[in-house]
């Protein structure tokens, strides 16, 4: 898995937890739903820092907390 895949994965999780749909992220992070869904299509590569510390705002967790979760365990290199 790569880190973008990760960092998907981690926003999917929290918003399951919730029960929040990707729209209330949207909202609550101060960034558009568009943002959001085009993070989590598959067929984008990037992610910015930026977006992501928003969403972690918006999520009212630190980017450490978003970072420990179990999906960035492991992670293998980035090779481009």
């Amino acid at each position: 898995m790569g880190v973008k895949d990760a960092v998907v994965n981690r926003f999917a999780a929290i918003c399951r937890q919730r029960g929040m749909k990707y729209n209330e992220l949207a909202v609550r992070s101060g960034v558009t739903p568009s943002t959001v869904y085009s993070m989590m299509d598959a067929r984008r590569r990037d992610v910015s820092i930026v977006t992501i510390k928003l969403l972690c705002d918006g999520l009212g967790i630190s980017l450490e907390e978003f970072f420990s979760g179990p999906e960035f365990a492991g992670l293998e290199q980035e090779m481009q």
